[in-house]
């Protein structure tokens, strides 16, 4: 077999066409590049480290073993953060004992219904900006939070986020309504306070 020489500019889909071809570096790159913003999807959703930790080396290990299913020609991240968001499904469906045959849409509301009790048990308000935001964002149904990161920070479109989590656009759309909304009230004072519309 041979083997593909990359380079570390190299595209992300280039890295991993040479990893399917049984290029070890090709890995290595690829893990380099994707292992942070695929802990940081963990870390939002499960706010702990070594959780996230856990999740994004089970994640790898689903890439290494469905590697062969990724087609060339396809944008690597929405696949790859489409085995994440299954993981983190996986998760969440053990963590509250729900059927595994349990929908996105049944998980979303289960996780709306928890946030709404935990806003009620944590109205306490920050007066630093930046606290603020992350208790606002922390607020939110985890649900809302995986739209709101990889629409954010991720930089996908809501056709592509409703691909990685399994659901509808116009589900993913309504979640990311709800949550700037809610983001919106939350920071109402400080917005307000800074004379932002």
């Amino acid at each position: 077999m041979q083997y593909t020489a990359v380079v570390a500019s190299s595209t992300e889909e280039a890295l991993m066409m040479s990893y399917v071809s049984g290029d070890a570096s090709a890995f290595h790159q690829l893990f380099a590049r994707l292992a942070p913003p695929v802990h940081a999807f963990f870390l939002r959703s499960f706010r702990n480290a070594t959780t996230a930790d856990e999740l994004m080396q089970e994640t790898f290990l689903k890439i290494h073993r469905g590697r062969s299913t990724f087609r060339p020609g396809l944008p690597l991240r929405p696949w790859v953060f489409t085995i994440a968001a299954h993981v983190r499904r996986d998760e969440l469906r053990r963590r509250r004992r729900i059927k595994e045959d349990c929908d996105e849409e049944r998980l979303a509301a289960a996780e709306e219904l928890e946030a709404i009790a935990h806003a009620a048990r944590n109205e306490e308000a920050s007066s630093d900006a930046t606290q603020a935001v992350r208790d606002a964002l922390e607020q939110l149904p985890e649900s809302q939070r995986v739209v709101i990161h990889l629409h954010r920070y991720e930089r996908m479109t809501f056709g592509e986020i409703a691909a990685v989590l399994g659901t509808s656009e116009v589900a993913v759309r309504g979640r990311a309504f709800r949550a700037y909304e809610r983001l919106r009230k939350a920071l109402a004072p400080i917005l307000s306070s800074r004379g932002a519309p």
